[in-house]
């Protein structure tokens, strides 16, 4: 098989959380482009019917369902549904996240806390779970964890959601532990600042930008796109001896001095 070929996954089942915008909807571009069958998941089924209009417009295969992974319920029904319309499932991408609070840990209740972990932690779990069984049985699948370089390096006001993708991280290896010799692999990826609504609050002022990427090795923060690359590599014959490992895209922020 020639390298290009590594990295196609034609036919290919790929379930997305959060992919009305972000990072979400470009990874959703990029394995639709490379011709998976993708599955637009999301809260608010406004973002999904934009996300998925434009994939079909361009003559690729998207569908979209209406989620929130919160919602141990409506999980369930996203496996479900995703399975009755495209007839398994090979790639989960659990990019779904919420980070409701900024500030020092001690000034968080238990309530923001089991906010976090739900989202960001534990619909992974259930998910990955609901996903497994399909995978094995059509022979195999791979796992995309987005967590985020604050899961290894925490930041000042960012200790829930910090804790939460150090979890995610953790998870990863579990399952890539656990599943490997049942043909899944599991891989996280931890981007850094990308430029996205979700981390608007960051790049949003001028010199607050300019004060965080001063430190960058690359002098800048990224677009969404930038980590659709990666992920592709990792849904595809591309990373097949890959699993378990955490890859960083953050413009050298862990390496600033």
């Amino acid at each position: 098989m020639s390298i290009k070929e590594k990295f196609e996954i034609k036919g290919k089942v790929a379930l997305i959380t959060g992919a009305s915008k972000g990072i979400g909807a470009a990874i959703a571009l990029a394995l639709a482009e490379q011709g998976a069958k993708v599955v637009i998941s999301s809260r608010k089924k406004e973002g999904i019917d934009k996300t998925v209009n434009s994939l079909t417009a361009a003559g690729l295969s998207a569908h979209g369902i209406v989620c929130n992974v919160g919602d141990e319920a409506q999980i369930k029904m996203l496996v479900e549904k995703t399975i009755t319309h495209f007839g398994g499932i090979d790639i989960l991408v659990n990019n779904a996240a919420t980070n409701p609070v900024y500030g020092p840990i001690d000034q968080a209740d238990g309530g923001i806390f089991d906010k976090i972990m739900n989202i960001n932690l534990r619909a992974c779990f259930l998910l990955s779970n609901l996903c497994r069984p399909s995978m094995v049985e059509r022979g195999g699948g791979s796992i995309i964890n987005i967590s985020s370089v604050e899961g290894i390096k925490p930041s000042a006001g960012l200790g829930l959601y910090s804790i939460s993708k150090a979890g995610l991280i953790m998870l990863t290896k579990t399952q890539a532990k656990e599943w490997g010799r049942q043909g899944i692999r599991s891989n996280v990826i931890c981007p850094g600042l990308i430029k996205t609504k979700f981390s608007k609050a960051l790049w949003s002022d001028e010199k607050n930008l300019v004060r965080f990427t001063k430190h960058l090795a690359l002098n800048r923060m990224a677009e969404p796109d930038e980590i659709a690359g990666l992920t592709l590599f990792l849904a595809s014959d591309a990373s097949s001896y890959c699993t378990g490992s955490t890859f960083t895209a953050d413009g050298g922020f862990l390496i600033a001095g």
